[in-house]
């Protein structure tokens, strides 16, 4: 999403979490109503209605009927379909962490669970403990068959209850082992 778009969706978001606009958009998706009418049917004054329809009409979400002296509005469903089918996405949505560290959060799990190259415990969130038996995964390398002992040894540097590490490695998936011999599993 490039940065126009972006503040296009943010003024739309803004403009329908006011109670009041969201209100109004609601009536007026029903029937045409002037300033006047929308005031009496929400209980708030004219200058009130008058600045929420601006913004409503600055994202092209309502039109305007002039009659005579008076201002008649209507919710545009094409204009607000058009806004959600364009700005609401999946993909729309997904690309606003572009610019985002998505790798923070397991940053700061690996400096949390790891001190030097030793792993301090084993996390109880099966979260966190994904993202430690990734790390270890790591430590082997794709396409090399490993024997039972060479993978205890590499689990053991790391921390002392290599069997739970490597079980575990496995219940990940993370590891395959057919045989006694170990290698590293990608899913692709």
């Amino acid at each position: 999403m490039n940065n126009e778009e972006f503040k296009i969706l943010l003024r739309f978001l803004k403009a329908l979490a006011d109670e009041s606009r969201l209100k109004i958009l609601g009536i007026l998706a029903n029937q045409e109503c002037s300033v006047e009418e929308l005031a009496a049917l929400l209980q708030l004054k004219e200058p009130t209605i008058s600045h929420h329809l601006a913004r409503l009409k600055e994202l092209n979400l309502v039109t305007m009927r002039p009659e005579g002296n008076a201002r008649f509005y209507q919710l545009d469903n094409e204009a607000l379909q058009n806004m959600g089918k364009k700005m609401c996405t999946l993909e729309k949505i997904a690309s606003l962490v572009e610019d985002v560290d998505t790798e923070a959060w397991e940053s700061k799990v690996l400096k949390t669970y790891i001190e030097g190259h030793s792993l301090k415990e084993i996390p109880a969130s099966r979260k966190k403990r994904l993202v430690i038996l990734k790390w270890l995964a790591s430590k082997f390398e794709v396409g090399v068959s490993y024997p039972e002992y060479t993978v205890n040894e590499i689990l053991k540097h790391y921390y002392p209850d290599y069997a739970t590490l490597r079980r575990e490695l496995i219940s990940y998936q993370l590891i395959r082992r057919e045989n006694g011999v170990y290698w590293r599993f990608v899913q692709e």
